[in-house]
């Protein structure tokens, strides 16, 4: 395993003694690490005591969310000498493309310090590192999520790391009911082969949309994919042939990522009173279901979460097909046992957002993304005559933001 050390001097916590403890920024060694991450991760789930909280579980594998890249990594913190896990951070580059340009990213995710070791600079430090191992791996550009309400760690990547906001999504979430829902008449929903849907999306997506992986096949051929589906009216399905390339007048795409063999969520905290009416609106849509209530899952227990990527939407019927692709999804995570959610997350400005069904208290109105230029500014263009192309300065070509399933 290679070996990555940054060494910081850190003052000893406890009664002001005046020693210095040195942290090492390594890789992760899941042999070596696993249970001192798992524990130091669980202390950093603990909310806010009277408020629920979302508690991760990332079913024994610390690595899980960036493990789908063919490069990742994950750095971990630790006190020299006693060993503890102090914090860690993840990481991935692909290179994705914008607007006709391709760039190499990296995404970082997972930060996490301990609650006894925050403001040491401990959170600095790992993403210094993180960025390091970025540049050798090509990245010419970093970029991170978070709630617009975090503000730490908005002002750690901001302030202290020079990262710049750069463009606002919204985080859909649609529970998954007791009942089914219904799709509309005269609706054909088709499910595309991963060669045809990598085809589609290339050319809906290709030249316009923000940070589209440039490896959409492996995406679209990843176990974890359940299928892309487009809607047509039925009319218009005889008349298809996708061996021409010519697509319908009106249709709708979508594709569907299962989180759940990755991660589970479990809401924690909540009242008995709340807990009391969520399960009694289960209960009823459960016995009546041609009411079609709009009742709550079993998020007290640990559940899994369906991801839609990919949307898209073209025609004048398009709104209603994309609505009746977004039931058919929740219908798919009605019979997967354990799956209380499906979610999206689209651009604030994206024309599909507020066709895709939702519940409002229970979305994020702003997803924040900041970014941040990585090496010299001067790497040039092969026609020295263009000015280099600098992400952070042009202006979107588009309000549609292709967001990576394995980003999620």
């Amino acid at each position: 395993m290679s070996l990555r050390v940054a060494a910081e001097n850190l003052p000893m916590l406890g009664d002001g003694a005046a020693e210095n403890l040195v942290v090492l920024v390594r890789e992760y060694d899941e042999e070596r690490d696993k249970t001192a991450v798992e524990e130091m991760e669980r202390r950093c789930e603990v909310g806010q005591r009277g408020k629920p909280s979302l508690v991760t579980d990332l079913l024994g594998d610390p690595i899980c969310r960036v493990r789908q890249f063919p490069s990742h990594v994950m750095l971990v913190a630790e006190y020299y000498g006693g060993g503890e896990m102090v914090g860690v951070i993840r990481a991935c580059v692909k290179t994705v493309t914008r607007g006709g340009n391709s760039a190499a990213v990296a995404y970082i995710l997972g930060l996490r310090v301990s609650p006894a070791h925050r403001r040491l600079g401990i959170g600095t430090k790992l993403v210094q590192e993180i960025e390091e191992w970025c540049k050798q791996k090509g990245a010419e550009y970093a970029y991170m999520a978070t709630d617009c309400t975090n503000e730490p760690s908005i002002n750690l990547f901001t302030r202290k790391c020079s990262y710049t906001k750069f463009r606002t999504l919204s985080m859909l979430v649609q529970p998954v009911h007791a009942h089914y829902k219904t799709i509309g008449s005269g609706i054909a929903i088709v499910r595309l082969t991963p060669k045809l849907a990598g085809t589609l999306y290339r050319g809906v997506f290709g030249n316009s949309a923000e940070f589209f992986p440039k490896d959409i096949d492996t995406i679209l051929s990843s176990k974890l994919n359940l299928g892309t589906f487009m809607a047509m009216p039925k009319k218009s399905l005889p008349k298809w042939d996708p061996k021409t390339g010519i697509l319908p007048s009106s249709f709708a795409l979508l594709s569907v990522w299962n989180t759940k063999e990755v991660f589970k969520l479990q809401v924690k905290g909540v009242s008995k009173f709340k807990y009391a009416c969520c399960v009694g609106s289960r209960l009823l849509d459960s016995w009546m279901p041609w009411l079609r209530l709009p009742s709550f899952p079993d998020v007290f227990r640990q559940f899994g979460v369906y991801f839609l990527h990919g949307l898209y939407k073209e025609g004048n019927s398009a709104s209603r097909l994309l609505k009746a692709l977004c039931a058919f999804a929740h219908n798919m995570a009605k019979d997967d046992d354990g799956c209380g959610a499906v979610v999206a997350e689209v651009g604030h400005l994206d024309p599909v957002r507020d066709v895709i069904p939702h519940w409002r208290k229970f979305s994020w109105a702003e997803d924040l993304w900041c970014i941040k230029k990585m090496g010299d500014d001067e790497k040039q263009n092969d026609d020295e005559s263009c000015e280099p192309f600098d992400w952070m300065k042009s202006r979107p070509p588009s309000p549609v933001i292709f967001v990576d399933p394995r980003d999620f």
